[in-house]
């Protein structure tokens, strides 16, 4: 395999199908997965992944106080992902960001074909999810090993083949952060010094752990610019907070747009809905912030897909946009957040 340099790399963005123009990417999902299996070791054991998942049952499963469906978590069937991409593209999309890392059982092969197929950019993470996910022989590596993995990764090609990463993450944390993840950050900021790739972080679920990141990658000498903080939608729940946050210089993903009921069933919160996403989105631009907003949905349960029930790829494009305008986004801020900030983050410096 021939490593692509950083030169040649810089000022471009890199698909699964190859090096592009930025100004290729148009509307883009910063943050999805499209063939995954997010289920913990314990649960891929269990002999009972649950019922099959049906529209009559996609809420129940959702709302998950009644049932136990670990099959929810895996999906491997690629001509359902191409329908499921085919409605995002109806919808006005054109890029997403596929940040199924190591860990979650990635398949660059199979998102290379989907975006041939759909005729997407399909934009592919690398790195390392929380530690429960790992591989037992990352116990004993140390920050610069994982830097040379994800170096080859961006440069040469990911697990096991000639399809390049785009971005490096999500590079998983945990609240308390344990001392494997904070190497495998270590070494995702150095990667991100070698290569100029964005890293997206995956933060515990703790209101005070993206703080945590953001003041690690300062202390570190990392460019804060290019750091992207996920799931802040489940994790920080007041302004000041946030605003905080973003005071520091990463960037603020709001990711779980569409789902919109208050339960959650990985933490005692309140889950906020869309509307309430956007009014937070409101209070970083009147702080200054505009430059440092992105969104997705972060689909990683099939019960989310269209096919069973779900909102699907398109609800951003459908749905969300319109109601930003209704809210009194102008057209200049839904561009920066859905289009110029991706952009921005996913073009190699």
């Amino acid at each position: 395999m021939t490593r692509l340099t950083r030169e040649a790399l810089r000022g471009r963005a890199q698909t699964v199908l190859g090096i592009i123009d930025p100004a290729e990417l148009g509307p883009t999902l910063m943050h999805e997965h499209l063939i995954w299996d997010i289920r913990t070791p314990t649960m891929r054991a269990d002999p009972d992944q649950g019922p099959e998942i049906t529209l009559c049952n996609c809420f129940a499963i959702n709302y998950g106080r009644k049932r136990k469906v670990p099959g929810n978590l895996r999906f491997r069937c690629e001509p359902t992902a191409l329908a499921e991409l085919a409605l995002m593209r109806q919808a006005g999309g054109r890029t997403m960001v596929e940040l199924t890392c190591g860990g979650l059982d990635p398949d660059p092969g199979a998102l290379a074909r989907l975006a041939a197929e759909s005729n997407l950019n399909i934009v592919m993470g690398c790195g390392h999810y929380v530690h429960e996910y790992q591989d037992p022989a990352n116990a004993t590596r140390g920050p610069d090993d994982f830097a040379r993995e994800i170096i080859d990764q961006v440069q040469l090609g990911a697990w096991g083949t000639d399809v390049r990463a785009g971005i490096i993450g999500e590079i998983g944390c945990q609240a308390p952060w344990t001392a494997q993840e904070q190497r495998v950050m270590r070494g995702a900021l150095l990667a991100m010094a070698e290569t100029g790739a964005a890293v997206n972080v995956h933060p515990g679920r703790h209101q005070d752990q993206p703080q945590e990141i953001a003041d690690f990658v300062t202390a570190a000498g990392a460019d804060p610019s290019r750091i992207i903080i996920s799931h802040i939608d489940r994790t920080i729940f007041d302004e000041a907070r946030i605003l905080r946050l973003a005071d520091s210089g990463v960037v603020i993903e709001f990711d779980l747009f569409g789902q919109e009921q208050s339960y959650y069933a990985l933490g005692a919160i309140d889950m906020p809905n869309d509307a309430i996403r956007l009014r937070l989105i409101r209070a970083l631009i009147e702080r200054g912030h505009l430059d440092r907003v992105v969104i997705s949905h972060d689909i990683c349960y099939r019960t989310r897909l269209s096919r069973w029930g779900g909102h699907g790829y398109g609800h951003i494009f459908d749905n969300v946009v319109p109601l930003m305008r209704e809210r009194g986004f102008t057209e200049a801020e839904v561009e920066a957040i859905v289009i110029g900030n991706p952009r921005r983050l996913l073009t190699f410096v």
